[in-house]
């Protein structure tokens, strides 16, 4: 890449950041995450009240398999001469859910191993990644619920006082190396992780993490939309967030008067409207779609985050329009036996939008409740083919353009040019109209009509404005094999059994040439499975249609 390409992606890249996020950026380059504090002072005692209703166990990628055998995204390692807490053979990645702790929340795990093993993180890990403020966050969140959940310790008065000061240090940690230079998802676990201290313990310390709480809730006000969805657009990482709003809600309903009313109000209805974009997320098959970095088994199952809302007083509040995410940019559709969802949003955040993929105007669709048209999912997050594949525009059911991506993708996590996605319509749940620009095309809009109707799924292609050849994906679940039956001049039909028996029937678009190619598929992180793929390349598109039929 030339001096002059390298330097444009730059700049399209930063130029979307603020300038306080963008002095943090400098910041942290020049000096780095702040070490963690002298240790100094008694350990603060656990706040008094009552108990707190029962938090979530483990999810379920995150599990010992034996007293030295750790399984966590997909990975495993042996630790039979006890934990390496340096550990980085499987990737940062797998280092920051080892320091996250998520593990010791097993209910299989034995108390007396528990507690041996959050004893050897305190007295072998007093410096490296386990410090860095995300897996701090998560591991306050963790190590808190252990303390507050019955029989999970059984620790000594010294080993208790042992921990608590650890974690009290692992706050201050926290307080000094807030990720302002990231935010999203990870600020606002951050300031969460504060405020949970601030519930959890009590004493001087405890009163200034709680002055945090202010910051909170204006951070939970801006990337929480009024539709309830998460600004990043990943279904995981909004179940994941949800996870821990719940958990306040859970220790502020006990802890009465320890945060500001108005806040635990915006908590309640937060978690509420949460809830509901997760179900508009969430298929007839129990699972939330894979849209942007999402991944099945890293969060709970919407059910579980259900029944943990109703245990403390929270039910779904659904979108104002039902199935529609319009700020969080999803829309579902349903009908007959098919139900879709609709990517109808771009990269985002503008600031923050390193977990986007190229998906604008892809869908997700399921028939008789069984998955046909799957997104990509996520591998990990390594730079290299795999996670270029997982971002890219042709891993999504949607159109590329000319041969370009929708959006600049590159590195792990970057995104410089951006599409202008724009949602034109939306009726009752049947009927949906949006456009998309690609950033390196802007002259040629990608214009997608949904239609359900009479149990019939009509999926109509315009592109308008400059011509240019264009590229149709169909990735499908895997074990589904289409039975390709193309006309020589564009165009045919695909027929694809299902498991319970029937048939759809899919008229592909006419302007294109069809093939059917294997493509890999991540339905969870480490996990790579192929699957079957239609594609169609058309020279000129014009105007088209799909057309989806269930027989039998």
């Amino acid at each position: 890449m030339s001096r002059s390409l390298h330097l444009g992606r730059w700049l399209r890249t930063l130029r979307h950041l603020g300038p306080s996020q963008g002095a943090a950026q400098v910041l942290h380059a020049v000096r780095g995450i702040r070490p963690p504090p002298a240790a100094g002072g008694q350990a603060p005692e656990l706040s008094a009240g009552d108990a707190p209703a029962a938090f979530l166990p483990a999810p379920r990628h995150a599990r010992w398999l034996s007293p030295d055998q750790l399984e966590l995204i997909g990975r495993r390692a042996d630790f039979a001469r006890g934990v390496d807490w340096g550990y980085g053979s499987e990737g940062p990645l797998w280092a920051y859910h080892l320091h996250q702790c998520d593990h010791l929340r097993s209910p299989d795990l034995e108390s007396g191993r528990r507690l041996a093993l959050m004893l050897d993180w305190v007295r072998n890990h007093q410096a490296g990644v386990g410090w860095d403020p995300h897996p701090t966050s998560l591991r306050l969140f963790s190590w808190g619920k252990i303390l507050l959940t019955p029989t999970a310790l059984s620790p000594s008065p010294d080993e208790s006082r042992e921990i608590r000061a650890s974690l009290a240090l692992q706050l201050d940690s926290l307080d000094r190396n807030l990720e302002t230079r990231l935010r999203a998802n990870h600020l606002l676990t951050n300031l969460s992780a504060l405020v949970f201290g601030g519930l959890l313990f009590e004493g001087p310390r405890a009163d200034r993490w709680r002055r945090h709480a202010d910051r909170f809730g204006d951070e939970l006000a801006a990337q929480f939309g009024a539709d309830g969805a998460h600004e990043e657009r990943s279904p995981m990482y909004h179940a994941l967030l949800l996870e821990n709003l719940l958990d306040l809600v859970n220790l502020a309903r006990v802890r009465p008067g320890r945060i500001p009313d108005r806040l635990v109000t915006a908590l309640e209805a937060t978690a509420g409207a949460a809830l509901g974009a997760l179900l508009v997320w969430c298929h007839p098959d129990g699972e939330i779609a894979l849209f942007g970095d999402s991944a099945h088994g890293i969060a709970h199952s919407p059910e579980r985050l259900l029944a943990y809302g109703r245990s403390v007083g929270i039910a779904a509040r659904p979108p104002a329009n039902t199935g529609l995410l319009e700020e969080g940019g999803f829309a579902r559709l349903e009908g007959g036996p098919f139900s879709l969802l609709v990517s109808i949003g771009g990269p985002a955040p503008a600031h923050q939008p390193g977990h986007a993929h190229c998906d604008a105007l892809a869908f997700e669709l399921l028939c008789g409740g069984e998955r046909v048209v799957c997104d990509t999912g996520v591998h990990d997050y390594l730079p290299g083919e795999r996670r270029r594949l997982a971002r890219a525009t042709g891993s999504h059911a949607t159109l590329e353009v000319g041969g370009e991506e929708q959006a600049e993708i590159w590195a792990a996590h970057r995104v410089g040019g951006r599409p202008r996605v724009e949602l034109v319509d939306f009726l009752g749940g049947t009927q949906l109209e949006a456009t998309c620009a690609s950033w390196s095309t802007p002259d040629t809009l990608h214009r997608r009509t949904f239609l359900l109707s009479g149990g019939v799924l009509e999926i109509r292609d315009a592109l308008e404005g400059r011509p240019r050849p264009a590229r149709f994906a169909l990735p499908l679940a895997p074990g589904l094999e289409p039975r390709l039956s193309a006309d020589a001049d564009g165009g045919g039909e695909a027929r694809i059994s299902l498991a319970d028996g029937r048939c759809l029937r899919v008229a592909l678009p006419a302007a294109a040439r069809w093939r059917v190619e294997r493509t890999p598929y991540y339905p969870e992180f480490g996990h790579e499975v192929e699957r079957a793929c239609l594609v169609g390349e058309a020279d000129d598109v014009g105007s088209t249609a799909w057309r989806f039929e269930c027989e039998g």
